[in-house]
């Protein structure tokens, strides 16, 4: 019997290549997010997690990403502030940068616009960390299901206008002494569309959201435009990216058009 079990994968490696990434992916895990003036909401997220390796070093240390998101996956400020896990994951396993990235569906009561019932929409968000070296930088990312009509269907038709549900999907980075809340940027981003989505609509909200989408049409180009001059005139956004595609509803085809900024802060 062996006295002791040999550690492969701390063998020096001579093949002189230093890793960028190297981890794990597809990990279940439930985070704790914290909501805006409401009690924390338990989510069901999915985590990669990853870490630099020196050159020397044959492998990395597996069992510790998933010893840290343990760890971390019940501290409730986790969706907000991430720097504190990956400050752990490049102290445990001696790295130069560690990168995190949860991917959840969170969700948010929304009223119908009309009849006033109450219901709950999910919407899928993304929180990701980088920290390399001292240099940490946060992602916050949401993608929002929104009805957009058509100017040009609009002008050239007798009656009526094609419409069609729509993805805007934002990526934005802030520095840590400042945060966005998931429901203020989706709602401000609901409001760049024709009309909002809603989870249920009784008759009489059906007919205020066909109205208000015809009396509001917008291209793909125009919903963008709008969120760029939005994010633009935030001075907490430092970094954004924006991606409105249309699910086309008489062509065999999306439309799309994307934007990424950067404010050089």
């Amino acid at each position: 019997m062996k006295s002791h079990l040999r550690d492969v994968q701390n063998l020096i490696d001579k093949r002189g290549i230093e890793i960028q990434k190297v981890g794990i992916k597809n990990v279940d895990v439930p985070l704790i997010i914290q909501r805006k003036g409401r009690d924390n909401q338990v989510v069901y997220a999915v985590a990669q997690i990853c870490a630099s390796l020196d050159m020397e070093t044959k492998g990395t240390h597996m069992s510790r990403f998933m010893e840290v998101l343990n760890e971390w996956r019940e501290k409730e400020l986790l969706g907000v502030d991430i720097k504190g896990c990956l400050e752990e994951v490049r102290e445990k396993l001696g790295a130069k940068s560690a990168q995190v990235k949860f991917a959840f569906k969170y969700f948010i009561e929304k009223t119908a616009p009309v009849s006033k019932q109450k219901s709950v929409m999910a919407y899928d968000c993304i929180f990701e960390g980088v920290l390399d070296k001292d240099d940490y930088k946060f992602f916050l990312g949401v993608k929002v299901p929104v009805t957009t009509l058509c100017p040009c269907s609009k002008e050239i038709s007798d009656y009526s206008a094609h419409n069609q549900r729509a993805l805007i999907k934002v990526l934005v980075s802030y520095d840590d002494k400042h945060h966005i809340w998931l429901e203020d940027l989706i709602s401000d981003i609901e409001k760049t569309a024709s009309c909002e989505v809603y989870p249920i609509l009784k008759r009489e909200d059906e007919k205020f959201v066909t109205e208000a989408a015809y009396d509001n049409p917008k291209f793909v180009e125009d919903v963008l435009r709008d969120v760029v001059l939005m994010f633009r005139k935030n001075d907490v956004i430092k970094y954004f990216e924006v991606d409105v595609e249309s699910i086309e509803s008489i062509h065999n085809h999306n439309a799309w058009a994307y934007q990424l900024e950067s404010k050089g802060n």
